[in-house]
């Protein structure tokens, strides 16, 4: 009683991958129209000027942001007080990444000064600043403080 091909009865050989094949297409494309939205960063209000390039979407750069109420995140990273240095000299000046800082518009310019202070004492001597174009409108005053 073995086998025989072509029989009604008898069992399959082969594995039907279409619908393993349907599953993992469905699941690229939603890994591919979430991940854009998970690394938009974080929300501040940035000062604007005339002249500005916007930010590089290559790997090899990280960005300091400085929230209204004074926290530090590095990318999308909180980094508590007093770590600061010891994450950029490992992550960035380590990695050979350039650094980009924001700032929110209201954050003293005694704190920015300070971040600023550490990020030198890392090692990291070239840095960029974000900010907005002078055209564009404000952001609302509202979201997270």
């Amino acid at each position: 009683m073995g086998m025989s091909s072509g029989s009604r009865n008898g069992f399959m050989a082969e594995i039907n991958v279409t619908p393993f094949v349907d599953v993992m297409l469905v699941l690229l494309i939603i890994f591919m129209v979430t991940a854009p939205l998970m690394t938009q960063g974080l929300e501040v209000e940035l000062p604007q000027t005339k002249t500005v390039s916007t930010l590089p979407q290559d790997k090899d750069h990280m960005v300091l942001t400085i929230r209204r109420d004074g926290s530090v995140f590095l990318d999308e990273y909180a980094v508590p007080a007093g770590e600061l240095e010891g994450h950029l000299k490992r992550l960035v000046a380590a990695e050979r990444k350039f650094l980009y800082l924001r700032a929110d518009r209201e954050v003293p310019y005694g704190t920015v000064v300070a971040v600023m202070g550490e990020i030198k004492s890392a090692g990291i001597d070239q840095m960029g600043v974000v900010a907005d174009p002078a055209d564009a409108p404000a952001p609302a005053r509202g979201g997270k403080k």
